[in-house]
């Protein structure tokens, strides 16, 4: 099975003064802006590493759904921070490092159970198997 999904991204202008837009064939974002002052300065809009960081969220959060749902447990909740570290290196900048924080409400998990599926989920998320990156988790079982 093969499966494609695509995003768009426009931009006019230099590094530091131009400006972008992204969006997704679904429209689920259209026209969100991004440039440099978004993703070096702080301002309001998006930049591709917090994009990066809600789909390996998301992407983490599904797997741990699924892994889960093998040892026949349901989770009431999962709720999936991605913290993605740009560095810059000699050869210019590097996406180094990305940490999962996740938390998950998983009636009639144990405590080991749960930790295996989460790093089962780290390991076999399709995003996580885009990284040349350090994937680091903190995964927390609540009730």
């Amino acid at each position: 099975m093969s499966i494609k999904k695509s995003g768009s991204a426009h931009w006019q202008g230099s590094l530091k003064k131009g400006k972008g837009t992204v969006s997704t064939e679904s429209g689920a974002m259209k026209d969100n802006p991004y440039g440099f002052n978004t993703r070096f300065e702080g301002q309001p809009g998006t930049n591709p590493e917090e994009l990066i960081g809600a789909a390996h969220a998301s992407c983490y959060s599904m797997a741990l759904s699924m892994i889960l749902g093998e040892s026949s447990l349901e989770p009431e909740s999962i709720k999936t921070k991605a913290t993605v570290t740009l560095e810059q290196q000699d050869d210019g900048f590097t996406i180094t490092a990305v940490h999962l924080d996740t938390e998950a409400s998983v009636p009639g998990a144990s405590e080991d159970d749960f930790k295996a599926a989460a790093d089962k989920a780290k390991a076999g998320c399709p995003v996580s198997k885009l990284f040349n990156a350090d994937i680091t988790l903190d995964a927390r079982l609540v009730s």
